[in-house]
């Protein structure tokens, strides 16, 4: 299997977590599947320019690094927040032709599991001890956290995040742009409408609607 260069969209702690992952998938192989070029991100902060220092990984530029190669590497969104998550996602696809894509990797730690028929989107994250179980779709740029857990016939649309601990029960709909903070549960069957949030440590017992902001046990 031939390396692939990527690049890693987002300098912050959750992009930094992306190096990682990708280190600990080229560690699980038999060969490298990924070599990281560089971050791109539009505001670094000189903390977080020391912080690649240390891992000895370049800064490239602006995200519009990427969008100008003539010939451009794979990339994935270290962003955590879903809703700048799509907006840097939304300005990649619309800087490139239709015919010339960039290519979205998908990155799963191998401490990560997938069940069976499962559908794993392009430029999707598992985090290290995710857990995906059986029939579960994830749309694109979706990042499930560590020890994130998405039960069976779940649907989480582009852009959704479930945070580290959190836990999404079966026959759930997370719509585009979720974010389950982190400890949250999302009890069997119900959907979280587009752009809503659920705060860290809530019990979602009934239906959220779309931009909604709830917590709380029962979430409210």
């Amino acid at each position: 299997m031939s390396v692939q260069d990527l690049v890693i969209v987002g300098c912050g702690g959750h992009g930094r977590e992306m190096f990682g992952i990708v280190d600990a998938v080229n560690r699980a192989g038999p060969a490298p599947a990924w070599r990281v070029v560089g971050f791109v991100d539009d505001d670094p902060s000189p903390a977080n320019k020391e912080r690649l220092d240390r891992l000895g990984a370049a800064l490239l530029g602006a995200v519009n690094w990427l969008t100008g190669q003539s010939d451009p590497p794979a990339y994935v969104i270290g962003i955590g927040l879903p809703a700048y998550r799509r907006a840097v996602g939304w300005r990649i696809d619309a800087a490139r032709p239709a015919a010339a894509p960039l290519v979205a990797a998908t990155l799963i730690h191998p401490s990560a599991t997938v069940g069976p028929d499962s559908r794993i989107g392009a430029g999707s994250v598992l985090f290290a001890g995710a857990r995906v179980t059986t029939d579960v779709t994830l749309g694109r740029h979706v990042h499930i956290n560590q020890n994130g857990v998405v039960g069976h016939d779940t649907t989480v649309a582009d852009y959704g995040s479930v945070g580290p601990l959190a836990a999404v029960s079966g026959s759930c709909a997370l719509d585009e742009a979720v974010l389950v903070g982190t400890t949250a549960a999302i009890l069997q069957g119900r959907r979280v409408g587009a752009g809503a949030t659920v705060g860290a440590g809530a019990c979602v017992v009934r239906d959220v609607p779309p931009g909604a902001v709830v917590k709380g046990v029962p979430a409210r």
